[in-house]
């Protein structure tokens, strides 16, 4: 039976792509958010269209990157919803690129939000959770953090590192703490808007072709956090039908 009572929900990188899309299908669902990026104009804009559809949203400028920020960001769902129930880490880039093209700053950009800012989402929520009793983190990963393609080695490696913290959080924390990783295959989103080489970027456009709307990936996260509480949803993997990877 599916767990219907309304969560508070924090979502970082909600400005658009996976992150918006989860955060109308959660407030469709009836549950209460507070979403997270650095584009405030569209997460007011977000926010207005899910308020005038019956749903209860606020939003905060958040930068992933930065440990405080996230610290404050948790803090502030739970001084307005009284709790944190379901910590969605969605925030994302996605700079390709073949690594003799040397693009440093670009995979320090990687590892900070990727990886860094994970860490952060779980160090921002999980004492909150344990506090109260519970709480559900769900993690946003990808296929590439089960296979590895020329180009994206070091975006695969960040997720990579998003699974393995993942599972290791889950075997630390049975029993109170649900975890969850969602690995979207191609998705229709903004990450492409990132890749600066030109050749990753008309690769990553014929692959691209066949992309996933990025309310499929919403309904997965939605069916985790729906879960009666005994039951952790620990993996879910959504490709689009018409692809091999």
């Amino acid at each position: 039976m599916a767990d219907t009572a309304a969560k508070a929900v924090v979502i970082t990188g909600a400005s658009s792509g996976i992150g918006e899309a989860s955060a109308r299908r959660l407030a469709a669902a009836g549950h209460r958010l507070l979403l997270g990026a650095r584009r405030t104009d569209r997460l007011d804009r977000l926010v207005a269209e899910i308020t005038a559809a019956g749903g209860t949203a606020v939003a905060r400028r958040l930068d992933v990157t930065e440990a405080a920020d996230v610290r404050d960001f948790v803090a502030a769902a739970g001084e307005r919803y009284g709790r944190v129930d379901v910590m969605v880490n969605n925030a994302g880039v996605m700079p390709l690129s073949p690594l003799e093209e040397l693009r440093t700053e670009e995979w320090d950009r990687m590892i900070d939000v990727n990886v860094r800012g994970v860490l952060h989402g779980i160090a921002a929520s999980l004492p909150v959770m344990r506090a109260q009793g519970g709480g559900h983190i769900v993690n946003i990963a990808s296929v590439g953090a089960y296979e590895v393609s020329p180009t994206a080695s070091v975006y695969c490696a960040t997720k990579f590192a998003v699974r393995a913290i993942s599972e290791g959080l889950r075997q630390e924390s049975a029993g109170d703490i649900r975890v969850t990783l969602i690995s979207p295959g191609v998705t229709e989103s903004e990450l492409a808007d990132t890749i600066s080489d030109p050749a990753a970027r008309e690769a990553m456009r014929t692959y691209r072709a066949v992309a996933l709307p990025a309310s499929a990936i919403a309904d997965a996260i939605a069916y985790a956090v729906s879960q009666p509480p005994q039951v952790d949803v620990n993996e879910i993997v959504v490709r689009p039908a018409a692809s091999a990877q």
